[in-house]
């Protein structure tokens, strides 16, 4: 191969023999050597694991797997290899070798996913593993390497280290972007696919297709650019993922379920170091049975039992903050550790209990706050061929300008106070002000 456009992956984009199909109504091309990789035991757990977790808890549809869009971003990034591949400077840049550790990277790059891998990362406890290094182990160790490496005559170690975002090229700097970046093949099929499951128009609404045609390389030719044509279609696409961050993904009653399993992975994993380790192999199903075994008789039983037992019953949400109307009050919560935000509901909920004169137990009271790994800034250079220039998007787009040049999470996410059911309706917000100020003194 002298291209990636010669890799018959990308080839078969035009005349596809095999393919799989995913909603909505959308035909990912399959080779034979890309279909064992998908027939493994490693990549079909894919199946079994949700890939927006508690977000069902609200949007009931929302329960797509990540193995679907494992293969959507397959596909996307074939199509971002297919339009890149007729740039001559990306072909003096990027090998056919490489293209194909890309594609393949597209395919596997949730492969170390587990259930509520991301809200659990949050967490920052040491001993929760990266998901990239869970991957890279499971190629390593499993058939995946295998196949990597006699079919598709690659060493598995340029897979993974793609995954592992390890960039010690410009080369690939510039295929870490296409993953992970602005505009990447992850964004691309996650904002549409997840908007598509919630029921809800706010990921659907940008034109992959312009936006794809209009990718380039920046000046350095360490990154992805668009060309002025696309310059719409990003806008369009930042406007969505603030959308969703906003009305699905940071949804207070999903905060709510996502608050009351982090403290309960957090009391279990503090109970017991190791079996709490076992749980990163597991699909979503043995993932709750382990979670509520390890659980049972502590602390983080009946918020276990609120959340996967037969019955749900979510916290409520008793006062939120945000960085445009209580900037003091976002500032000392946001970002900050998760064992101070276990601190400070700790002192809020002997706050409350001495103010309203109730019986608040442990962990009735949560606090949840924007965590401390912020999200990545959207901006990125469009090309201008006329004047053969490149400039950035936040700088040329006055709908990107605030979001490219200001702090993302902190207009799309709030700080909350959740409160056991039975306590918010003994609560009156006018003396929550005081008790707050006085936890982040």
């Amino acid at each position: 191969m002298k291209s990636v456009l010669e890799i018959p992956e990308v080839a078969a984009l035009n005349a596809p023999q095999n393919i799989i199909r995913i909603p909505d109504q959308i035909d990912v091309p399959v080779t034979k050597r890309i279909m064992q990789i998908v027939d493994t035991a490693e990549f079909q757990r894919l199946s079994r694991i949700s890939q927006l977790g508690l977000v069902s808890t609200v949007y009931p549809a929302a329960n797509h797997s990540r193995f679907e869009h494992s293969l959507g971003v397959y596909r996307m990034t074939l199509m971002v290899l297919r339009q890149l591949g007729a740039n001559q400077r990306f072909n003096k840049i990027v090998s056919a070798e490489q293209g194909v550790a890309l594609l393949l990277t597209g395919l596997l790059h949730d492969l170390g996913h587990w259930p509520f891998c991301h809200p659990i990362e949050d967490i920052g406890m040491r001993n929760v593993p990266a998901h990239e290094t869970v991957a890279g182990d499971y190629i390593r160790r499993g058939e995946i390497g295998k196949i990597i490496n006699d079919q598709f005559n690659l060493n598995p170690e340029t897979v993974i280290g793609l995954i592992e975002r390890r960039h010690d090229s410009i080369a690939e700097s510039l295929l870490g972007s296409i993953l992970s970046g602005p505009i990447d093949v992850d964004k691309l099929d996650y904002l549409y696919r997840d908007s598509l499951h919630a029921g809800v128009p706010y990921g659907q609404n940008f034109d992959t297709g312009r936006l794809i045609g209009s990718l380039c390389l920046n000046e350095p030719g360490d990154k992805l650019a668009i060309t002025h044509k696309g310059r719409t279609a990003a806008e369009l696409m930042v406007f969505a993922r603030y959308v969703m961050f906003s009305e699905v993904y940071w949804h207070h009653a999903v905060r709510s379920a996502t608050a009351m399993l982090q403290r309960s992975f957090y009391l279990v994993s503090f109970n017991d170091n190791n079996a709490a380790s076992q749980l990163f192999r597991l699909d979503d199903a043995d993932f709750i049975g382990q979670l509520m075994q390890l659980g049972a008789d502590t602390e983080a039983e009946p918020l276990l039992d609120s959340l996967f037992g037969p019955t749900r019953q979510l916290y409520k949400r008793l006062v939120s903050y945000s960085f445009m109307e209580s900037p003091e009050i976002y500032r000392a919560l946001a970002q900050q550790p998760y064992p101070v935000l276990v601190e400070k509901s700790q002192h809020l909920g002997n706050l409350i209990a001495q103010e309203f004169d109730l019986q608040v137990k442990d962990n009735e009271v949560l606090i949840d706050a924007p965590p401390v790994g912020l999200e990545v800034q959207f901006d990125v250079d469009v090309y201008y061929p006329r004047s053969n220039e490149y400039r950035s998007l936040g700088e040329v787009s006055p709908v990107v300008s605030t979001l490219a040049n200001r702090q993302f999470d902190d207009f799309v996410k709030q700080v909350r106070v959740f409160v056991h059911p039975r306590l918010r309706l003994r609560l009156a917000n006018d003396n929550l002000a005081t008790l707050i100020t006085r936890i982040i003194a």
